[in-house]
């Protein structure tokens, strides 16, 4: 049988907790249930956490700063909850690693909608290809200094990057020959999915790829998959 995926929910409301404590194990999943960022730490700690429901508001460490830190060094999904349901605190929230984000008073049902689809979309990723700790990557002739944060080409030409371009590179290079779709892409660099007609994507790809002289009618180095996404079709060398 199936180990029932195990929901952490840390939330200083004692009643919120017991009802989402509740409504979570009848519908099949493991949960613990922590009022502050200590607990939190705890729980983590003890055993395999699969999704962290954070509320914002808490005594010591407020959601962002324990989201913040546990993406230092940790990629279990995180739903950020919260009684306040300003536009600029979901922003800040997802921007600090949070996968999801939900305004209290809700609906248990959405909640519960909502780490099924976290769940699913985190697990659709491929495996990642471990180069947190390289000092460089090599590819197609290129090196990424992961120290100084630029390209250098076979013949030793320095070619900066931006923070958007590094981090997208950083992402292909973790999945190569892997098919990556746009809301892929969008959830490893922005931790959230992308919307239909959001093309930021599409654009930073494409700078991408004129920094790596990848010919845009026919690249072969980040290729176009048609109705799919993109695909970094080289051989990868770590360096450690």
């Amino acid at each position: 049988m199936d180990t029932p995926d195990h929901i952490l929910i840390v939330d200083d409301d004692a009643e919120i907790r017991t009802l989402l404590g509740e409504y979570l194990r009848k519908n099949g999943y493991q949960v613990s249930l922590v009022a502050d960022g200590k607990a939190m730490w705890a729980a983590h700690t003890r055993g395999k956490v699969d999704l962290i429901v954070l509320d914002l508001m808490l005594p010591g460490d407020d959601g962002l700063t324990l989201c913040r830190k546990l993406r230092a060094d940790s990629d279990t999904p995180v739903i950020m909850l919260t009684a306040r349901g300003e536009e600029t605190d979901r922003i800040v929230g997802l921007e600090m690693g949070a996968d999801d984000y939900i305004a209290k008073p809700f609906n248990p049902r959405e909640l519960l909608a909502r780490i099924k689809s976290v769940l699913r979309r985190t697990r659709s990723l491929p495996r990642n290809l471990q180069t947190d700790d390289a000092r460089g990557i090599k590819f197609a002739g290129w090196r990424l200094d992961a120290v100084a944060r630029h390209l250098v080409s076979a013949e030793g030409v320095v070619t900066s990057l931006s923070g958007n371009e590094y981090q997208l590179l950083r992402i292909f290079l973790s999945h190569p020959n892997h098919v990556l779709t746009r809301d892929q892409l969008m959830l490893l660099a922005k931790g959230r999915e992308a919307d239909p007609l959001d093309r930021s994507i599409d654009i930073q790809v494409s700078r991408l790829r004129q920094r790596l002289g990848d010919d845009p009618t026919n690249p072969q180095v980040i290729k176009t998959v048609r109705g799919e996404g993109y695909v970094l079709a080289v051989a990868v060398e770590v360096e450690q």
